[in-house]
């Protein structure tokens, strides 16, 4: 493909800074299966409206029951710490009953608890409803209040005191959703979450990451943002991308190299591509638009964009100037079907738009008679005067000859 800008992808989000997995071969082609460009195999088909997505609701809309909490809940590891004395009771973290968090063993105290933005360090043992545990980590590091992991995890960590463990129960929303996580977490999974707080410091200054640093930075939050795309959750997917181009527009003290100048600018043109997708799920137009335009400055020739670019002034009406853009991502991308399909639906829209406004003139200038329109420019040629107003004419002209004549009578 002509153009850079990778498409929101899967990853694994229970764990900070991993990548997505890795793509069937025929999703590693120049269109993903993720996203608008995308729509390749539904179009062929026939189908000229957007995908359905009643199978995949944002994260927020997923209803389920909540989790029972296990009363009897006992730490995994017994040996990290005495429990608390009184056991504490269930807190219901939204209020709405799909996340709980219990205290297992008391922390340092109320002002010990992180801050949003600062780096925490986390103890984690995740487990379904059967007790099978899908994933440990002793020690896994995120931004705390980024949605850099499971909402679950962002949202209790920041209620945890320094050295506190704590059991949150959770449901499917908060944590992998409708899709789940293949192999191993099934769709509308609840989780069983043991965590335990084990520190957290000030996250580092932008200004001071070197170009590599930065780059992983802004990677890491754009893939995250690929993972709430893959989950319909399209406003996270926007805060992800958001925060990464922040990462990546931020001002630096260090001086970077030219590679990692280049390197910068492909993870933005990616993370502004994404963002561009997302918004037109939303359709937030005017954004997706913007979006777009960002990228086309610094790749013209980007496909993707231009695509996108198109589709938004398809969906404001303006297809005069949707079909022009479409063709140029259709000269440079020739094999293009997708493309192919979304030009030929724009072109048959615009005629029949051109009919309807052809049709509303008519009616509302209305259609004269051939035999009216001569009459009325016969009626203004410029010897049809009025015989009235020739004989007021001569009146005059002849008072104002007598009245000449009297005046010089009288010298």
């Amino acid at each position: 493909m002509a153009s850079s800008g990778e498409e929101p992808g899967s990853g694994s989000p229970g764990r900070a800074g991993t990548g997505p997995e890795p793509a069937p071969a025929a999703e590693a082609a120049q269109l993903d299966a993720a996203e608008d460009f995308e729509v390749l195999e539904e179009e062929e088909e026939g189908e000229e409206e957007e995908e359905d997505l009643s199978e995949l609701p944002p994260l927020e809309d997923v209803g389920r029951p909540p989790a029972r909490p296990r009363e009897d809940a006992q730490p995994a590891e017994q040996g990290r710490g005495e429990a608390a004395e009184e056991p504490q009771e269930w807190i219901d973290v939204l209020g709405s009953g799909l996340l709980k968090k219990k205290t297992l063993v008391q922390g340092q105290g109320v002002d010990t608890r992180p801050c949003k933005g600062q780096d925490v360090t986390v103890r984690l043992k995740a487990t379904l409803e059967d007790g099978s545990v899908v994933e440990e980590n002793p020690a896994l590091t995120f931004t705390l209040g980024d949605c850099d992991v499971l909402q679950a995890l962002d949202l209790c960590v920041q209620l945890l005191e320094m050295g506190e463990t704590a059991l949150i129960v959770a449901d499917a929303k908060y944590c992998y959703g409708a899709q789940g996580r293949s192999p191993d977490i099934p769709p509308n999974a609840a989780l069983t979450l043991e965590v335990e707080l084990l520190a957290a410091r000030d996250a580092p200054d932008l200004e001071l990451l070197s170009g590599q640093e930065k780059i992983e930075l802004a990677n890491r939050k754009r893939e995250r943002g690929n993972f709430f795309y893959q989950q319909a959750d399209y406003v996270l997917a926007i805060n992800s991308y958001d925060i990464a181009l922040k990462v990546i527009g931020s001002s630096s003290k260090v001086d970077f190299s030219p590679a990692e100048e280049a390197e910068l600018l492909d993870v933005k043109v990616k993370c502004l591509n994404n963002l561009a997708a997302s918004q037109l799920k939303l359709d937030h137009y005017e954004a997706a638009l913007k979006s777009c335009n960002l990228v086309l400055e610094h790749q013209p020739g980007n496909i993707k964009a231009l695509f996108r670019k198109g589709k938004v002034l398809a969906q404001q009406g303006e297809y005069g100037e949707a079909i022009p853009i479409l063709k140029a991502a259709l000269k440079l991308e020739p094999s293009n079907k997708t493309i192919h399909a979304e030009l030929s639906k724009l072109v048959k829209k615009h005629v029949d738009q051109k009919n309807v406004e052809t049709e509303m003139y008519r009616k509302m200038l209305g259609n004269p008679s051939a035999a009216s329109t001569p009459r009325k420019c016969k009626d203004k040629l410029p010897w049809s005067i009025p015989w009235k107003w020739l004989f007021g004419a001569t009146a005059i002209a002849l008072g104002g000859v007598a009245l000449s004549v009297v005046i010089a009578a009288r010298n």
